[in-house]
């Protein structure tokens, strides 16, 4: 009587349809995918475009190792990874960058505030700038898809929050929202006049601590 735990000849053949390749090969493909993708790519869509066995978050690991010190660099935006040129090396796009859209004062306070105090409402925002925030506002930077609508708030009429998105993170170069830019970064990306109007808020400057806030980042892609 022959023992069933024995593996076969087709178990085998089995095996090794599914093997995994080499972690060098699997670091060329995620290299590959993330080159030719426009938008960040996260560890679930690069493992459903690989071979069955794949582990791309090894080669993610393997990978980001070896653009250190290069031109380009694999950076972690939100809970994807894409390819981006390396910050020292941003004076050789100065014809995008002179490209950038600029935004109007109203528009700058609002994003702060989304920035800071996400997820906030349309009510809140206006309490914090002190005048009334258009629609035209809101409207501009949805459009430029640097903020979204967030979770509705349980308090009475459960009015929507917005929070700032992932395409918010990629422009300013940010891993994640706790380190979200300054006066000093909105100034270099042309978003910031050099005077900040009379009565501004504050975007957390170099001399500024981080406003408390922050904690509740944790929400920011949650719907």
């Amino acid at each position: 009587m022959s023992d069933d735990t024995t593996p076969t000849a087709s178990d085998e053949n089995e095996q090794s349809l599914f093997e995994a390749p080499p972690m060098g090969e699997q670091e060329r493909m995620v290299e590959a995918i993330l080159f030719a993708s426009a938008e960040p790519v996260s560890v679930k869509e690069l493992a459903a475009r690989m071979p069955h066995g794949s582990d791309p978050a090894e080669a993610l690991v393997y990978l980001r190792k070896r653009y250190e010190g290069r031109g380009v660099r694999l950076c972690h935006i939100g809970d994807a990874w894409a390819m981006r040129t390396a910050p020292d090396l941003g004076f050789l796009m100065q014809r995008e960058t002179i490209e950038t859209r600029k935004l109007s004062r109203a528009a700058v306070e609002t994003l702060a505030i989304i920035a800071y105090h996400q997820p906030v409402t349309r009510a809140e925002i206006e309490e914090i700038r002190g005048v009334s925030v258009s629609r035209g506002t809101v409207d501009q930077l949805l459009e430029m898809e640097w903020i979204r609508f967030g979770r509705r708030k349980m308090t009475p009429g459960r009015p929507v929050t917005f929070v700032v998105t992932a395409e918010f993170l990629d422009h300013f170069g940010l891993e994640n929202a706790r380190d979200l830019p300054g006066l000093k970064e909105l100034r270099a990306a042309g978003l910031l006049e050099n005077r900040p109007p009379p009565g501004a808020i504050s975007l957390n400057s170099e001399e500024d601590e981080p406003d408390e806030s922050a904690e509740g980042q944790s929400e920011l892609f949650e719907d």
